[in-house]
């Protein structure tokens, strides 16, 4: 298995933006939240690694035909193991890759969820994730103006393949996320 030092520095490698790097950080901790709830037996460090490098190519080949395909293939070159480059894969749903594992499944639940809640901290007066309320989330996922490029099907669709209700997601992606706030630009100021 890689080491989660070995898929830090290919983000590093591959991803400039502070905002994306800040994104792959929150879906790593949303998987490694992820991995003891919905898979105990399985390491939480590899599940994170999944979302630490699920978008690391986006930037680089950020067309539908190239992302995440090339990124694939990529960590494929450097020895990441199959099932992490297939969850990866299914993320985006138009691959067409099943998720068929629970794996997969909390990757695509978690992906746009934390950049929609990341979203929604940042709108709060003091900028903060410990300010947002699951009620609100709910309501700005209805505001197609708000987080435009947020893809709610993919909220919706995530919550449903993992088999857990949305509000009881938002609540625990933001817990996970609460731990890393500062780090990932809305914690307390």
């Amino acid at each position: 298995m890689k080491s989660r030092d070995e898929a830090l520095a290919v983000l590093h490698e591959f991803t400039k933006t502070d905002s994306l790097r800040k994104h792959a950080l929150a879906v790593e901790q949303a998987m490694k939240a992820c991995a003891r709830k919905y898979a105990p037996d399985e390491d939480p460090v590899r599940w994170g690694i999944a979302g630490l490098l699920h978008d690391f190519d986006y930037e680089m080949y950020l067309n539908a035909d190239q992302h995440p395909y090339t990124g694939s293939k990529i960590l494929e070159e450097r020895g990441f193991d199959e099932e992490l480059r297939t969850a990866i894969m299914g993320h985006a749903p138009y691959t067409n890759v099943a998720r068929e594992t629970m794996m997969a499944k909390a990757l695509f639940a978690c992906d746009e969820l934390c950049g929609f809640l990341v979203a929604c901290a940042l709108v709060q007066p003091g900028k903060s994730l410990a300010e947002v309320k699951t009620a609100s989330v709910k309501k700005k996922l209805k505001d197609k103006a708000f987080a435009r490029s947020v893809n709610r099907d993919d909220i919706y669709n995530g919550v449903a393949e993992l088999g857990v209700d949305l509000e009881e997601h938002v609540e625990f992606v933001k817990s996970a996320l609460l731990e890393i706030a500062t780090e990932i630009g809305v914690g307390a100021r």
